[in-house]
């Protein structure tokens, strides 16, 4: 058989012979496309498991606040009461049985954000309480409710000084 084309190169369109190189429009938006779907499917359950985490380490810092107080109470530090006030952004341990904001002993512990104290429904309305020294048993007993958009956690103080997370 002879040889139809001497020395010539074979009749190809050109985008055949050429190589390919990088990526197309297309494949770019395709994969794009897919990095934005997988994005919206995943962040907002992490932004759920973000929030639940937040809200179990606040309600376990305001729980720790209370049992510090009744604890330093019932150990008799500087022969005194302790209890804790509560505001939205933040909860304070302070030395005595009336809260005063200018105590400079008093220990601030602030409430992580996005959460906050939604609810204080302690007895009489009050918004904080302090610990009897010979019982450890709160002067007001209730509930306080943290929050973060739609999940919350309650937290109660019996009447014995008990606290628990719901």
């Amino acid at each position: 058989m002879k040889k139809i084309f001497k020395n010539k190169k074979a009749c190809l369109p050109s985008r055949m012979v050429e190589s390919r190189r990088g990526f197309s429009i297309l494949e770019t938006l395709v994969v794009l496309s897919v990095i934005v779907l997988l994005i919206a499917v995943i962040l907002p359950s992490f932004q759920k498991m973000r929030d639940n985490q937040i809200l179990k380490s606040t309600s376990l810092d305001v729980s720790s606040a209370l049992d510090k107080a009744r604890s330093q109470t019932l150990s008799s530090v500087n022969s005194s009461e302790y209890g804790v006030h509560f505001q939205s952004d933040k909860i304070v341990i302070f030395q005595g049985q009336v809260f005063s904001s200018s105590n400079p002993g008093n220990e601030s512990i602030f409430i992580i954000s996005p959460a906050s104290i939604s609810l204080i429904n302690l007895t009489g309305g009050a918004v904080d309480l302090y610990f009897n020294r010979l019982s450890g048993a709160p002067d007001k007993a209730g509930t306080v409710t943290i929050s973060i958009s739609s999940l919350s956690k309650i937290i109660t103080i019996s009447a014995t000084g008990a606290v628990s997370i719901n």
